[in-house]
């Protein structure tokens, strides 16, 4: 499967693209928004680079893939219009695309708290709220989707376990962004997160093992 990464140049992303790079079973084409950008990429084994500006039009990033993992975010402490226009407005546009070019598979990074935003922090709210219209919105869609909502993400090294159900209980913890990479990757070809919504934080079970047991928690 050839994979677009949308937001090849984040903290997860670059984990999601070093991934495909050794991968046998996908290659990997990476959406950057700067050519100065692409030296990392090409380290980190892209098999293909693309420059392409959500905040302009990016459809010729989609040529020639068959899946599609948008992992871009504006962060929950940027401006109301910021958030908008990246997690909502683009990933909403990255969503039509994709559908535009009949792609096998769409997953995206979205947290936890953008099920019920209004629980959330004031601080984040809007953050969450277009976070949450993103994921409504590929719900609706005619695409095959997969929607990882990962709880407080850190920088330590990937423990390769997780819990992972349709809503956890507990929110507390965090999970290593290497992780959450891994989670998305496995997402690709393990049937059961096929249509499925769910938070994910460190656990106990391996990825994998956590991922095909989400028919049953649900």
């Amino acid at each position: 499967m050839r994979v677009l990464i949308i937001g090849a140049n984040g903290k997860v992303g670059r984990h999601m693209v070093k991934m495909l790079g050794l991968s046998t079973e996908h290659e990997v084409k990476a959406m950057i928004r700067s050519e100065d950008q692409r030296e990392k990429m090409e380290e980190l084994g892209a098999d293909e680079i693309v420059i392409a500006d959500l905040e302009k039009d990016f459809s010729h990033a989609y040529e020639g893939v068959d899946a599609v993992i948008f992992t871009a975010g504006s962060g929950g402490h940027t401006s109301s219009e910021q958030t908008e226009v990246i997690d909502r407005e683009a990933a909403i546009r990255s969503i039509e695309e994709a559908e535009k070019h009949g792609m096998a598979r769409y997953i995206i990074i979205s947290a936890v708290g953008a099920g019920n935003p209004e629980k959330t922090p004031e601080g984040i709210r809007h953050y969450m709220k277009a976070k949450g219209a993103a994921d409504e919105a590929l719900i609706n869609s005619r695409l095959n989707y997969t929607i990882l909502r990962p709880g407080a993400l850190s920088d330590d090294d990937a423990k390769g376990t997780i819990t992972a159900a349709r809503e956890l209980k507990d929110h507390s913890g965090e999970i290593p962004r290497e992780d959450v990479a891994s989670a998305a990757v496995n997402s690709l070809t393990i049937e059961e997160t096929e249509h499925q919504v769910f938070e994910l934080l460190s656990g106990d079970t391996s990825i994998g093992t956590a991922l095909k047991g989400l028919k049953q928690s649900v």
